[in-house]
């Protein structure tokens, strides 16, 4: 028909693999840090439609290399900020020892700082230890609250629904992750490295007893499954420092019905949030330390059980659909 005039001339073409698309990215400002491959087969097959849609939506995420879309997510590179305000959300059940010692460790972040000490139900004397802190100190103010609902979880949503800053940071109460790492957070955000900072302890040597060695196997199956899932690296999604914008925060909020609210801790459902809001997940290597005061408040089983169970929720609805 070309031939003939009766249709359009075609222009030239040709093939780019993913790697010269993310070339082109790069050379023009982009940085991509997400892909994920969609179709496998593109036939209707008539009749038998039902066939295409089932490998699309079944076999396509388990074989990404061998399809014939791909999808790539990138964000502009080289984005830094001013020093920003930071809070500090502090979730603390049964961490009576080691309310002062935070405070005493706890590095200048940004410019100004507030710790948001967020207490549950403690059989110690946790909550009199954070009310017998100062409401000011060196680096800024003290937040004291008691939170309303059971779980760390809640504990995290509370201190970042009274947050005033603009980078909300977790740390927990209990001092495995030194508070002393945190400047590494805030300075990738802030540089314009990533939007959500997440912890790993498993890249330093940690501490004889830091982590048993079924947490061990669990925290490395679920980065596995993760990095598949989000279609970018993330080392370990139960580490329980995190950073990430209020605006960004705000987005993930909105939007958490699309997956569920399955977590009691907070963890995946900020890591699958972050996801759906298309932003870059970035790795921070912590020391990973012994506790020195008290015992976890985690059940391995029980809660290892409810995340696995979340974790598959949450495929379906991102992956297979």
């Amino acid at each position: 028909m070309r031939y003939l005039g009766l249709a359009p001339r075609q222009l030239p073409q040709s093939w780019l693999s993913r790697s010269d698309v993310i070339n082109l990215c790069s050379l023009a400002g982009w940085e991509v840090f997400k892909s994920d491959g969609r179709i496998l087969l593109p036939l209707p097959l008539g009749p038998f439609e039902f066939v295409s849609r089932w490998v699309n939506r079944w076999l396509a995420p388990l074989a990404s290399w061998a399809c014939l879309a791909i999808f790539l997510v990138a964000r502009r590179s080289g984005m830094t900020t001013e020093p920003p305000r930071v809070s500090v959300i502090i979730p603390a059940r049964n961490e009576e020892g080691c309310i002062a010692t935070v405070l005493g460790r706890m590095p200048k972040l940004g410019n100004g700082m507030e710790l948001i000490f967020v207490e549950s139900n403690s059989t110690d004397g946790t909550w009199d230890a954070i009310q017998r802190l100062p409401d000011i100190f060196e680096h800024g103010v003290i937040v004291k609250r008691t939170q309303t609902l059971p779980g760390k979880c809640n504990a995290v949503r509370e201190g970042f629904r009274i947050a005033t800053g603009d980078l909300l940071v977790i740390l927990d109460a209990d001092l495995t992750t030194p508070p002393e790492d945190l400047p590494k957070f805030v300075n990738a955000l802030t540089e314009g490295r990533g939007d959500f900072a997440n912890g790993v302890r498993l890249v330093y040597p940690m501490d004889g007893k830091a982590m048993q060695f079924a947490n061990l196997c669990a925290n490395k199956a679920f980065s596995i499954l993760f990095s598949w899932l989000l279609g970018q690296p993330v080392k370990d999604t139960l580490c329980g420092t995190k950073v990430l914008r209020a605006s960004h925060y705000r987005r993930i909020e909105a939007a958490r019905g699309e997956i569920g609210d399955f977590d009691p801790f907070g963890d995946f459902d900020l890591l699958l949030g972050a996801d759906r809001q298309n932003l870059k997940i970035i790795d921070v290597p912590v020391r990973y330390a012994e506790r020195f005061y008290g015992k976890t408040n985690i059940s391995r089983w029980r809660h290892g059980v409810i995340l696995l169970r979340g974790a598959f929720t949450a495929a379906i609805k991102i992956k297979f659909v």
